[in-house]
């Protein structure tokens, strides 16, 4: 473990332990800066409440050919990493030494230990991840339900299911038919430059290039080509980390207003970096997560499911996404998949 990775851990810790002792005299209200769920005040699942038998249903019809491409990244030490983020993984074998095995068959068996925060790799945000102040989603003041181990309230564990439409817009090609592309020479393969903003007017010409109507609970994943930088570890991880291309806050406001469920997109943040506003901290995970209860998908692989549309013509698909019931976390590292 990093001394950094080992700081932030122990800040963290402290300050679980002061929001656990803070008076609720002192908590915001949280009507006046987060919107209300429109799934009731007990609500805690967010936009997966959308996800019915009948969306899914509808989804399966998207299985065409059975073919099965890969949206994420191989989860390694070495990855880009954001902040002061670690991890690593130590191999135990155990009984693999002549005399030391298990049983007249000489069993023996290996196991890992991850020392790793989840927000890496290919991930998920969770709802309990974003807040303003002490506001998360549904109006929540999270002061009380803050542990030193995990969330009380919020956790992943609360998600109900992402069996649903997929649907990959891809901004490179967007940019390039608007003749407008600005690439990183770090690139190997075309992508838009840091700082790129995406607007709604982007995304909705992706979906028109391929006759696509975004439907409610859908799953959307941008191609901005990015993710070029992170497959080419350790070499550009300061390049992948230092800023991205991503979608504006009125782009966001936008699909939250289409009801999906899930953005994703082959960055770290899915937003543009730098930001529209100096002094605006992640503006597009508040809107989506804070507000909309959308969960955020970052560091996807999309440049495999970009071609495959660009083949085939077709920019939609059956998710496969599963995330683990780990009780009280903000998020985790996922395996994503696009069945057509």
């Amino acid at each position: 473990m990093r001394i950094t990775g080992l700081a932030a851990f122990i800040g963290v810790s402290v300050v679980s332990l002061l929001l656990q002792s803070a008076p609720a005299s002192a908590e915001t209200d949280c009507k006046a800066l987060v919107q209300p769920s429109p799934f009731g005040p007990d609500d805690q699942i967010g936009a997966t409440n959308r996800v019915t038998p009948a969306v899914t249903k509808a989804a399966a019809a998207e299985i065409q050919t059975g073919v099965v491409t890969p949206m994420a990244n191989e989860l390694v030490d070495g990855v880009p990493l954001f902040g002061t983020r670690f991890s690593k993984t130590i191999l135990t074998s155990f009984a693999t030494l002549p005399g030391a095995e298990f049983g007249n068959n000489k069993l023996s068996y290996m196991e890992d230990t991850y020392l790793s925060q989840s927000h890496v790799g290919t991930h998920i945000d969770g709802i309990g991840h974003i807040g303003v102040q002490d506001c998360y989603y549904n109006q929540t003041p999270m002061g009380k339900y803050v542990t030193q181990n995990y969330l009380k309230k919020f956790g992943i564990e609360n998600i109900k299911t992402f069996a649903t439409r997929g649907v990959i817009i891809d901004a490179v090609r967007v940019f390039q038919a608007a003749g407008k592309l600005k690439a990183n020479p770090a690139c190997k393969n075309p992508c838009l430059d840091a700082g790129t903003l995406i607007t709604e007017a982007d995304l909705q010409a992706g979906l028109k290039m391929y006759n696509v109507t975004l439907r409610e609970a859908d799953a959307v994943f941008i191609n901005t080509g990015w993710g070029d930088l992170f497959r080419q570890w350790p070499a550009q991880n300061a390049t992948y980390n230092k800023g991205e291309p991503g979608i504006s806050e009125s782009a966001a406001q936008w699909l939250a207003s289409e009801k999906v469920v899930a953005v994703g997109a082959d960055t770290w943040a899915v937003e543009v970096v730098p930001g529209e506003r100096e002094d605006i901290a992640f503006p597009v995970h508040k809107t989506l997560i804070t507000d909309n209860g959308i969960h955020i998908i970052e560091n996807a692989r999309t440049d495999l499911i970009a071609d495959a549309a660009a083949k085939s013509s077709r920019a939609t698909f059956f998710l496969s996404m599963t995330v683990p019931k780990a009780v009280g976390l903000t998020g985790t590292f996922v395996n994503i998949e696009a069945i057509q």
